[in-house]
């Protein structure tokens, strides 16, 4: 399988993903809608962003939320989702939409787009408080979002605390969340994916 990324985008929690289940997952990265060989990454991802997961048939899966799952399935023994038909299944989906649209898309994805207005951005941080509020009672004193160990959705919540962090949202209002973020960068595959997509940026910034 070949994973699509972009260095410390959203695609970085699939690539935590492939690393936590122990896959043969090529990382290949993109630059200005350019693939790592020069290809038109338009005809691999019709839209144009990440992540997009190449699997060994060919066929394309182009959607967060579905990368993680197919990866996590494709190594169930590391337990990143809960199986199929379990009511914690439907809770992993049910976190993965809302983290997937009321955080990324309507949060980050107005504070970041250079083309929003400066009442949409201002409109967009202001859901941070709400939002937070809500996954710190989530999370209550656990350490994960979804039953009792790491699964695709801790991956995907990890990465969009770094962009909180990036745009200086002080965690510390949410203790639980500010240590749940602080425990899950010190795991090996976090660390790892981060490592390799950061040298990747600075690769392109020198």
């Amino acid at each position: 399988m070949e994973l699509f990324a972009s260095p410390m985008s959203c695609s970085l929690a699939s690539h935590i993903t492939a690393l936590e289940a122990g896959l043969p997952v090529k990382v290949r990265f993109i630059e200005n809608k350019k693939t790592d060989d020069g290809g038109d990454y338009y005809q691999i991802s019709a839209h144009g962003y990440v992540p997009a997961l190449k699997l060994d048939d060919g066929r394309i899966l182009n959607e967060g939320p579905s990368v993680l799952q197919y990866l996590a399935d494709a190594a169930p023994k590391a337990g990143l989702a809960p199986a199929w038909g379990t009511v914690e299944r439907y809770q992993l989906i049910d976190t993965l939409n809302y983290l997937s649209t009321e955080l990324h898309k309507r949060i980050f994805y107005n504070v970041f787009n250079p083309k929003s207005a400066d009442a949409t951005r201002e409109a967009a941080r202001a859901l941070f408080e709400p939002t937070f509020d809500y996954l710190a009672k989530k999370l209550g004193t656990g350490d994960y979002l979804v039953g009792s160990s790491f699964t695709v959705a801790d991956a995907y919540l990890v990465v969009m605390l770094n962009w909180a962090v990036f745009l200086k949202v002080d965690l510390a209002k949410w203790p639980v969340i500010a240590a749940y973020h602080q425990k899950h960068l010190k795991r090996p595959a976090v660390v790892k994916a981060m490592g390799v997509e950061m040298a990747e940026r600075q690769r392109r910034a020198a």
